[in-house]
């Protein structure tokens, strides 16, 4: 019964966003500096995030490693397949963030 309450009264929150006007979604000249801010956010963000993941990542594998130094070879492959995977998401960003101006 509490899952439904609140689904109802997530539900009619949500509608007045729905009835609201369109806006002309183009930057004007008073917007470019909103724009700008937007785009550092964007970008900031996702370095962060990923310098954080790729040093989890790198920190993870090397205390593996550690642990048992035979499994160097089955952990070296994933490891950098995850670093490349965690970079191409800090590209997309920087690619969306750059297509914003």
């Amino acid at each position: 019964m509490k899952k439904m309450m609140l689904v109802l009264a997530t539900m009619m929150v949500s509608v007045s966003a729905f009835a609201q006007e369109t806006v002309n979604a183009t930057v004007t000249t008073n917007d470019r500096g909103m724009v700008a801010i937007a785009a550092a956010l964007a970008i900031a963000i996702s370095v962060l995030g990923g310098a954080l993941a790729q040093g989890k990542t790198a920190a993870t594998a090397l205390e593996g490693i550690a642990r048992n130094p035979a499994a160097s070879g089955k952990l070296l492959i994933p490891m950098i397949l995850g670093l490349a995977l965690i970079e191409s998401l800090v590209i997309y960003a920087l690619i969306i963030a750059l297509g914003l101006k």
